[in-house]
C-alpha cells in the first residue's frame, strides 16, 4: 500500500525511528511542482551511487551517520546536521549506521 502524501497544514512526525528504523523504507512526504520532500532511509553499509539531481537539494540527518562524496571532498553528517548542495552537483551517499535523512529537492 502506498503512503499518502502530506496535505497542506498536516503535521508530519519526523522524530527518530530508533529500533524501528530497520523496518522502514524510503518514502515521499510531499511532492509538488516546485519541490519534493522525502524521508530517505539508508541501511548501514549501503550506498546510493554517484548521481546528480537537476534542482538544489538539502539533506538533514534525522538519525544515524552518513558521508556524502562530492567532487574533491567528503561531507559527514550525523544527527541534526544539515547540508545544501547546488543543482546538478555529482554526489553519492553512504550510511555508516542505519540512517534516516530528510531530503528536500527544489524542482523549479
Amino acid at each position: 500500500m502506498a503512503l499518502k502524501h502530506a496535505q497542506s497544514g498536516e503535521v508530519i512526525d519526523l522524530r527518530p525511528l530508533g529500533d524501528k528504523l530497520q523496518e522502514r523504507k524510503t518514502y515521499a512526504l510531499v511532492k509538488t511542482d516546485e519541490f519534493e520532500a522525502v524521508r530517505l532511509i539508508i541501511a548501514k553499509g549501503d550506498e546510493i551511487p554517484s548521481h546528480k539531481v537537476t534542482g538544489q537539494i538539502t539533506l538533514l540527518c534525522l538519525e544515524g551517520q552518513v558521508s556524502i562524496e562530492v567532487p574533491d571532498s567528503t561531507i559527514s553528517l550525523s544527527k541534526d546536521d544539515w547540508v545544501y548542495l547546488e543543482g546538478s552537483e555529482l554526489h553519492s551517499v553512504r550510511a555508516h549506521e542505519d540512517s534516516a535523512l530528510l531530503l528536500t529537492i527544489m524542482l523549479k
